[in-house]
């Protein structure tokens, strides 16, 4: 028998699911690497299949998937993927969600509901997941869901290299509601800029309603920036917006994180009381979803650093400075 050799050399190995080819493509290329193919389909009977082209035995995986419309089917479709690593002997097998799914179940809030985050997290765990990558989750307590390293990613950096020339003497940060007051917080010091609340009323009855109820905070003569994880129908943000102008907001601009653009958020965000949107490719925007005054920020490069700390061994909390 032959002697056995110990290279200690670990492979990296990016796989993608369908939702968001775009953005694997260019984690890879920040990396320097490729993306090893996987055969995907779907069934005549919506059933999805998945087998990589090439061996993966002892390789440190990291599926990529954005949890887009239909969000069950690529939910399912990653799932699978990440079942067809272990079955394969991967040796590490870490879950990119840029966008965590259900991420808004994360607690109960009345009898009889899911804490539905949970139950991703344990979907993701029992196929054979042992990490998992996001970017701004919706609440940092997902972390605790999930039995094993959750890494939490910032895209405040990107962000705010974006808004960095904005006139800080005219310019106030604004929480569109109570439970963003601490991202929000983070800014107002990170841009030197005030802090301003808007106070929201949802009825737990009706999903995607909201009601504006007051404006905690100076805006009145000045640039306001909001700031948010997500922006679905884009009811909260019109809401927002519009109370701020007729409070004397000079101009309004969005920064979101994940622009899921739901419904009729594409005409709420172009009215007249928003004067830009700015949001990141954490999910796939088409064309038909695209305006004028929107701006989309490339989040690959921080998603890659992540990957590359991973790999590496090293410190992904070391790249946001502490500061969230």
């Amino acid at each position: 028998m032959s002697e056995i050799k110990v290279t200690g050399q670990k492979r990296l190995v990016l796989v993608s699911g369908r939702a968001h080819p775009q953005l694997a493509i260019d984690i890879a290329t920040e990396l320097g690497s490729e993306l090893v193919h996987t055969d995907a389909r779907t069934f005549a009977n919506g059933e999805i299949y998945a087998r990589y082209d090439e061996s993966v035995r002892g390789c440190d995986a990291f599926v990529i998937q954005s949890h887009t419309n239909p969000i069950n089917e690529w939910l399912m479709e990653q799932l699978i993927m990440v079942d067809a690593l272990k079955r394969a002997s991967a040796k590490r097998i870490t879950v990119v969600a840029p966008f965590y799914p259900y991420a808004r179940q994360d607690k109960k809030g009345r009898g009889r509901e899911p804490i539905s985050a949970r139950l991703m997290a344990d979907l993701f765990r029992a196929a054979g997941a042992d990490r998992i990558m996001s970017v701004d989750l919706h609440a940092a307590q997902i972390q605790g869901f999930f039995d094993g390293p959750v890494d939490h990613l910032f895209a405040m950096p990107v962000l705010l290299d974006h808004f960095a020339t904005l006139d800080a003497s005219t310019l106030t940060v604004v929480s569109p509601d109570m439970g963003r007051v601490r991202v929000a917080d983070i800014w107002s010091q990170k841009l030197d800029a005030p802090l301003a609340i808007i106070h929201k009323r949802r009825d737990p009855h009706v999903h995607n309603e909201v009601e504006v109820r007051e404006i905690v905070g100076e805006v009145k003569g000045r640039t306001c920036l909001i700031v948010d994880d997500m922006i679905d129908t884009g009811r909260t943000i019109a809401k927002a917006a519009e109370a701020l102008k007729q409070q004397g907001a000079t101009r309004v601009i969005v920064a979101a994180t994940h622009a899921i653009f739901s419904g009729p958020a594409v005409g709420l965000l172009q009215s007249d009381f928003i004067d830009s949107v700015v949001v990141t490719d954490t999910l796939p925007i088409p064309e038909d979803k695209r305006f004028d005054s929107l701006t989309i920020l490339p989040i690959a490069p921080l998603i890659a650093r992540a990957i590359h700390a991973v790999f590496n061994d090293g410190s992904v909390t070391s790249m946001f400075d502490g500061a969230a």
